[in-house]
């Protein structure tokens, strides 16, 4: 029995017109056999021996294998008895010496049209260091198939956007994007995949769509249906480009990419073509790029929150204050992070790629300052600073010590109300000279040492914004001085 792709691939071929003989010297199979899944797909199975107690274990065998091809067959069963592997040790020889014998499948170099197709897989080249932060670092190569023309991007991450990011600006680099793009099945490609079934990304899709890309992902294991960018690009990356180099950041990393790329990746003669990419590529016929450019950047949904910052990719940002509370758009690139709200640009930072780090502007500061004064000078906080020195004192240094100030303002009035202002005051000045600020300190001092004055509640009133009103306590030194000044000018 052959494989379902082997019985495709025949009926495939007959369909376009190749003889018997022709389908079966390509496959490398008799034409008895091409003859008979023309006439019957799916004959029926032959009979089995009885099953082998080998056969529950011929995945992890294979496995062992692909990590140590040689390892004996003592060492394999020893791996197997761990699993209840219970056979006997000329068994498993037996079928070791089976598998080890199996003939190395032979592939046709397959070459495609100028435009017709690019080649695109990651690499992993270690890390980064950003003072105590270490970020992995990734390489996008992508390869247009026709003249081995090579695009590089690297990048602390493989998500979606990133793939997205790399992808569009190598088509633009080749000047135009390909008919079809080979790829593996990574996630951010593939979500599933059962054979020939395959269940891609929408995200990807969406991608993909409007600059008329058609995405074609290798088989399970056949990593030669890409071996340009995978044994060809990503192999002369890692042992041209990167040896013997240093790195200050990204951006670093990327510019002396970009160098290499011109000046020899792209100029040197090619093994296989016999051409510089440089001067075999044509842009031409590369399908042309969409006018409406898609949005790569990285995004994210996130909340504004009471320092006027957002957190983006173990950082925080400063945002205008008047945000505080409200969820806005961060988008990022290598470089730069933008914050959208409502669609509309309100702040743009250097992307910093350390972590918990605050990055701040002072434009921000600024109107953060400015924006505490106006809360500051809400009717209620003037009513609490209006009761004397001490009261603005304790308030800006409660506001400084992170207290929720409307809770605590509010708190501190009522206890106005109930022991008078000048017990609040001394309790002010005491509970200051501890540094305990906050309302239900000057309460529990009230309660220990304090009688409360008020012994008939306010009237309350139906409209409830009535029942809020605060009003600021008089001067009684403006009084005094008017009286004095008064007085002065009838003795005169």
């Amino acid at each position: 029995m052959i494989e379902q792709r082997t019985i495709f691939e025949i009926h495939r071929l007959a369909n376009e017109g190749f003889s018997t003989r022709r389908i079966a010297k390509q496959l490398g199979h008799d034409r008895t056999t091409v003859a008979g899944y023309l006439e019957n797909p799916n004959p029926k199975r032959p009979t089995f021996a009885r099953p082998s107690k080998l056969d529950p274990f011929e995945e992890e065998i294979e496995r062992l294998l692909d990590l140590d091809p040689h390892a004996p067959a003592t060492v394999i069963q020893q791996r197997l008895a761990a699993k209840g592997f219970t056979g006997k040790l000329s068994i498993l020889r037996g079928y070791l010496r089976k598998v080890r014998k199996r003939k190395v499948r032979a592939f046709v170099r397959f070459e495609s049209a100028p435009g017709e197709q690019c080649q695109v897989d990651w690499g992993h080249f270690g890390s980064l260091d950003y003072g105590a932060t270490k970020r992995k670092l990734y390489c996008l190569a992508v390869i247009e198939s026709y003249s081995r023309m090579l695009y590089l991007e690297f990048t602390h991450s493989q998500r979606q956007e990133a793939l997205h990011r790399g992808l569009f600006n190598a088509f633009v680099f080749f000047g135009g994007a390909p008919k079809t793009l080979v790829h593996d099945n990574m996630l951010t490609a593939v979500i599933e995949r059962d054979g020939p079934l395959i269940r891609f990304n929408d995200a990807f899709l969406d991608f993909l769509r409007p600059l008329k890309i058609t995405p074609r992902p290798c088989n399970v294991r056949q990593p030669q249906e890409k071996g340009k960018v995978e044994k060809g690009a990503i192999h002369f990356i890692r042992h041209n480009f990167w040896p013997l180099r240093t790195f200050t950041g990204l951006r670093d990393v990327q510019e002396q990419a970009n160098e290499w790329r011109d000046q020899v990746a792209n100029v040197r003669m090619h093994a296989t073509t016999g051409s510089r990419p440089v001067e075999r590529h044509k842009p031409e016929a590369m399908q042309p790029m969409p006018e409406l450019r898609p949005d790569c950047r990285d995004t994210a949904a996130v909340k504004v929150h009471t320092d006027f910052c957002i957190h983006f990719d173990g950082n925080t940002y400063t945002v205008p204050p008047w945000l505080i509370g409200r969820t806005v758009v961060a988008k990022a690139d290598h470089r730069k992070l933008t914050v959208y709200f409502k669609e509309k640009a309100v702040a743009e930072h250097e992307r910093s790629w350390q972590r918990r780090q605050r990055i701040e502007l002072p434009a921000h500061h600024e109107a953060a300052r400015k924006y505490k004064d106006k809360q500051h000078r809400s009717a209620e906080v003037a009513a609490l600073i209006s009761l004397g020195e001490a009261a603005k004192d304790y308030f800006e240094h409660m506001a400084g010590a992170g207290q929720p100030l409307k809770k605590n303002v509010a708190r501190l009035l009522y206890l106005k109300d109930e022991y008078g202002a000048h017990a609040v005051l001394e309790a002010m000045k005491r509970a200051a000279a501890h540094n305990a600020y906050g309302a239900h300190y000057i309460e529990n001092i009230l309660y220990q040492e304090m009688t409360p004055q008020r012994l008939h509640p306010p009237v309350t009133l139906k409209q409830r914004e009535l029942n809020r009103i605060r009003l600021e306590e008089p001067s009684l030194e403006e009084y005094d001085s008017f009286v004095v000044k008064k007085r002065s000018r009838h003795h005169d």
